[in-house]
């Protein structure tokens, strides 16, 4: 299976031999600036969504660990603190390090998951053209 995708950048026409400015059609400037805003509001919407999804994810995975007992899920991050307070310097810098890499990796992971659905939902919205308000 071939995975085609079209993007904004290839519907950029290729450079043509250049015209007289006489035949040059003028920027719609309005058009040019709710296209901007549109892809800037979804883009921003697209990466706090996926910020939020991986930041409860953890969350998730204490709970269904815990067996949805909210007792045993702070006995067990009580454990986790008590050992943080504990170790010694260079394990907390680790520990903390590997914590900011696995974030990185699942944030990473799941915009990657996500970025064709965007591009499909951003390019039908930008297709859709003005919208009549009643």
């Amino acid at each position: 299976m071939v995975l085609e995708t079209t993007t904004l950048v290839d519907r950029v026409p290729l450079p043509t031999a250049r015209r007289s400015v006489r035949n040059r059609q003028p920027v719609n400037w309005l058009a040019l600036g709710q296209g901007t805003c549109l892809v800037l509001i979804e883009a921003a919407g697209f990466a706090v969504s996926t910020l939020l999804l991986v930041l409860g994810l953890p969350l998730f995975v204490f709970l269904l660990l815990a067996g949805w007992n909210l007792e045993a899920l702070f006995a067990q991050l009580g454990n986790l603190a008590e050992h943080y307070r504990t170790a010694e310097p260079i394990a907390r810098r680790f520990f903390a390090q590997d914590l900011q890499i696995g974030f990185l990796i699942a944030s990473g992971g799941l915009a990657l998951l996500r970025l064709p659905a965007f591009l499909r939902r951003l390019d039908r919205r930008l297709n859709e053209g003005p919208q009549p308000h009643d």
